[in-house]
């Protein structure tokens, strides 16, 4: 009897990339010059990021929940986007033997190149529930621009060739 296997390729290369991600944090705690305990603190993070556009804008959603808004530094120099922050850990959250961190905590930078259909005269950021939102709207010449297609309704010229009619 002969059995058939569904292979999923895709998904055993998700777990070897689980694996190996659990390896490189066990080596990063456990050869940290702080020591396993420090390095889960102090270990540098990259808030997730949504972007995407519209016709009349191109927006950025960050993760960053937890962090105060004054702990969040937005620049653009030279058509880049750069959101720079830190997520101070709270050391008040420690118990009796026992201490576990999952979430990230530190300093983060994430750089994003601005497309040159951005007006950078007119950029907003705005900061709710844990999400930093910055919105660019476009330059009016980048804009879609849609035009009319007459269909059945082109009129004849008549053309004069020499004198005569064509």
């Amino acid at each position: 009897m002969t059995f058939l296997t569904r292979r999923q390729p895709f998904g055993e290369l998700s777990s070897m990339q689980d694996r190996i991600n659990l390896m490189n944090r066990l080596f990063r705690e456990s050869y940290s010059p702080e020591g396993p305990e420090e390095a889960l603190t102090t270990t540098s993070f990259a808030p997730p990021v949504d972007i995407y556009e519209d016709e009349h804008t191109i927006a950025v959603k960050m993760e960053v929940p937890g962090i105060d808004e004054k702990d969040i530094d937005v620049r653009i120099e030279n058509n880049t986007l750069t959101v720079q922050g830190e997520r101070k850990i709270e050391k008040d959250e420690k118990e009796e033997n026992f201490r576990r961190t999952e979430r990230h905590y530190g300093s983060f930078t994430r750089t994003f190149t601005l497309p040159s259909s951005v007006d950078l005269a007119q950029v907003r950021a705005d900061y709710d529930k844990g999400v930093l939102k910055i919105s660019f709207a476009k330059k009016a010449e980048s804009k879609p621009k849609q035009i009319k297609v007459n269909v059945g309704s082109e009129k004849t010229v008549d053309a004069k060739i020499h004198g005569k009619a064509a």
